[in-house]
């Protein structure tokens, strides 16, 4: 065990995974024979640069990494299609990051469009002082046990890619400017800022994700666990005063976490809306028929599908919810009727 000392840190390139961590909580270096858990931070020199040229900031900023940069970031499994299939391994050998927003792990598989992962070398976990690792669950939110905000909308998709965030970004245009505060978490998926500062930027007033529930990534975490963190992540934005809540889901309807959330009677009776995101006509018609026969009240598919009049054209003749555009969906008219839907269901005690 070694003392990290402040220079040092200062030098260091953290991720924004890390970003709730005080730095003055980092106090020593780890190393030798150790197993890693999810969460735990690691500082590792950057060996080979692959396919994450950047590493995002806690700021949001995308620093470029150079062979010989040391970073700090944090361990976790992966599940992204369009990228990384990756573990924590069982040891602190040489492993890769794995995504930009600073997540550890060795790569089991990725698209082949990817040159390969960026190799690093963990020159120890980072330590609190007393001998055990920093985790991120020893940041995290406390649990909530009080009222969650009045109305509360999820947004599904189809896979990465699908426009879930663009969507639920909308929605929260669309809330926002029928006079309503707010708030805006992503529930599942793998830590990055990118989609949190686009919640913000149009107008979420306050925005939260998995990892302030103490979750680097959700892939692999216990449902029952993930339901709970969604809860504590709902009501946090119902304790800082928003009474509507827009929580995206990561990932598509067959990714394991997500069709657990989907299929979650606990999890669906929080909702007053579901709406649906999708690249194509035949998976909107699809998403979005599954989640109407789980039970969930789809108030409209939208997704890069809006950006092809002809996808359109498919899809509203197939599909039972009405298809938005994104000036739909930033409508404060329609937003409007959204939340006085909701309303009367609760009134009724639905």
């Amino acid at each position: 065990m070694e003392i990290l000392d402040h220079s040092r840190l200062l030098k260091t390139k953290r991720a924004f995974s890390t970003r709730r961590v005080p730095e003055d909580r980092m106090i020593t270096l780890l190393s030798g024979p150790r197993r890693p858990r999810s969460g735990d931070l690691v500082l590792a020199r950057v060996e080979t640069v692959g396919s994450h040229k950047r590493i995002e900031l806690p700021n949001g900023r995308r620093a470029l990494l150079s062979e010989g940069d040391e970073i700090i970031l944090a361990y976790g499994d992966r599940y992204a299609p369009d990228q990384y299939e990756a573990y924590v391994p069982e040891d602190i050998d040489a492993c890769h990051m794995v995504a930009a927003g600073g997540i550890a792990a060795r790569a089991a598989s990725w698209h082949d469009r990817l040159s390969g992962p960026t190799e690093i070398e963990p020159l120890g976990l980072v330590g609190d002082g007393t001998g055990q690792p920093v985790n991120l669950m020893d940041f995290a939110l406390p649990a909530f046990n009080g009222p969650m905000p009045v109305c509360i909308f999820a947004v599904f998709g189809t896979s990465m890619n699908a426009g879930k965030t663009t969507t639920a970004a909308a929605l929260v245009k669309g809330f926002s400017e029928a006079g309503c505060r707010v708030g805006a978490a992503k529930v599942t998926g793998t830590g990055a800022g990118g989609d949190l500062w686009m919640m913000r930027d149009f107008g979420a007033a306050e925005v939260l994700d998995f990892t302030d529930a103490g979750y680097p990534t959700t892939f692999g975490t216990d449902h029952q666990a993930l339901l709970t963190a969604s809860r504590n992540l709902i009501g946090a934005l119902g304790a800082r005063g928003c009474g509507v809540a827009v929580i995206e889901i990561a990932d598509g309807l067959y990714q394991d976490e997500t069709a657990a959330l989907a299929a979650s009677t606990d999890f669906r009776s929080l909702l007053s809306g579901t709406f649906f995101a999708a690249g194509d006509a035949m998976g909107a018609v699809a998403g979005s028929r599954h989640l109407a026969e789980l039970g969930h009240e789809v108030l409209g598919i939208s997704g890069s599908l809006t950006r092809s009049p002809l996808s359109m054209r498919e899809a509203v003749a197939a599909a039972q919810a009405p298809v938005l555009t994104l000036p739909d969906l930033i409508n404060p008219a329609i937003a409007a009727k959204w939340l006085a839907g909701s309303n009367a269901l609760l009134a009724a005690g639905e």
